[in-house]
């Protein structure tokens, strides 16, 4: 390869920094009915799946397109027409799978939280004694409009213990926040490519348990969509019903095996709670206050109040940093005015320090003294 220019370090959310090897994973062509890609297709399927710990319980269905593909066909796949979801929802995210219910035609009730505030487990509990007619239970594991990470455990267990079925959105925590199907009951984990596990966009994955799965034939409003389909087709012949993103897969294949090679979910939380712990100390040191108290907090991504003083432009703030080689993300909370800074990707205490001082450097020329807050 020629001398390659390096790209601003994305501290976002995903899409994210990769690694120079998984770049160059994408540098070959794939046949997707030779038996090279249907080898690499399998091995990534079962790779997900026990990262997972859903061997012997849990089967890995991919799909083209970004995760909120993999969470409208999911949801579409496996909520028959005549249920009904309860989807609990502190966040966009949340919310958009009350759009995609809505598009599909399905039922669905609501329990809401405000974004800094973890989902209802009374509320939960509450809804699921009193509404029998409801089947599955929706909820987002790290909900990145504010980084906040829900108490997926116990949302499990109370499903459980009601019997009902738990659809888990885990986009943003899958690799590097323990979801094993060994400790939390779930029917199926939803994720993709370039999150976590530090691939590229452009497949989203559903980790779902098998013998729900079976029962899902004709559940599905969309050909492109169906779940059961798209597994029964790749359990039959190990190819895709329609042209596979082999570019995507190989890039994600190598991505994983990087994974594998650093120690899994638990080196990965270690690395990216590390990363964020560098943001959290270095501006809180400058006056900015998180919208999260730490023990809410998720090693993906972290929510910062504006400051409040008149000298911060965060346009202005966006363009220097990124000229300085450094991407965020504008904020997406209605509680407060803010922005998010993330942790996940290639990046190490390194880049997450220099960082920190391009944006001391930034706020000096900007004149702003301090970053705290306007008052509530």
């Amino acid at each position: 390869m020629s001398e390659q220019v390096q790209d601003p370090w994305l501290l976002t959310p995903g899409p994210l920094t990769t690694t120079m090897e998984t770049k160059e994973a994408m540098l070959h062509d794939w046949g997707s009915r030779d038996a090279s890609f249907i080898e690499m297709n399998a091995r990534v399927r079962d790779r997900l799946v026990k990262i997972a710990d859903g061997e012997g319980t849990h089967v890995c269905v991919p799909l083209q397109g970004s995760g909120t593909f993999a969470v409208e066909a999911a949801l579409g796949t496996l909520i028959p027409p005549d249920g009904k979801a309860l989807i609990l929802i502190n966040g966009a995210y949340g919310k958009r799978m009350a759009t995609i219910l809505d598009y599909a035609g399905r039922t669905y009730a609501t329990n809401e939280t405000p974004e800094d505030t973890p989902v209802d487990l009374d509320a939960l509990t509450v809804s699921l004694e009193n509404d029998a007619a409801i089947t599955h239970v929706l909820v987002v594991h790290c909900e990145t409009t504010s980084g906040i990470l829900n108490p997926i455990a116990e949302v499990a267990e109370i499903t459980k213990r009601y019997g009902r079925s738990l659809i888990i959105d885990a986009m943003s925590s899958f690799g590097a926040v323990s979801v094993s199907a060994r400790e939390i009951f779930y029917d199926a984990i939803l994720a993709s490519s370039n999150k976590c596990l530090e691939g590229i966009p452009g497949m989203g994955f559903a980790i779902i348990r098998q013998c729900v799965l079976e029962g899902c034939k004709g559940n599905a409003h969309a050909l492109t969509l169906d779940l059961y389909n798209q597994w029964v087709t790749m359990e039959a012949n190990k190819q895709w019903r329609f042209t596979p993103p082999t570019h995507v897969i190989a890039a994600f294949d190598c991505a994983i095996s990087q994974y594998l090679a650093e120690g899994g979910v638990a080196a990965r939380n270690k690395r990216y709670a590390n990363n964020c712990r560098i943001i959290i100390d270095g501006l809180r040191a400058l006056g900015f206050e998180t919208v999260l108290p730490d023990e809410l907090q998720a090693p993906i991504i972290v929510t910062f109040k504006m400051p409040a003083d008149p000298t911060f432009d965060f346009d202005a703030f966006y363009d220097q940093l990124k000229e300085a080689g450094y991407v965020i993300y504008p904020g997406k909370l209605t509680v407060a005015p803010s922005f998010r800074i993330g942790g996940i990707g290639n990046l190490s205490a390194a880049e997450m320090n220099g960082a920190l001082d391009a944006i001391k450097d930034i706020l000096k020329k900007m004149g702003v003294t301090t970053g705290v807050p306007a008052a509530a």
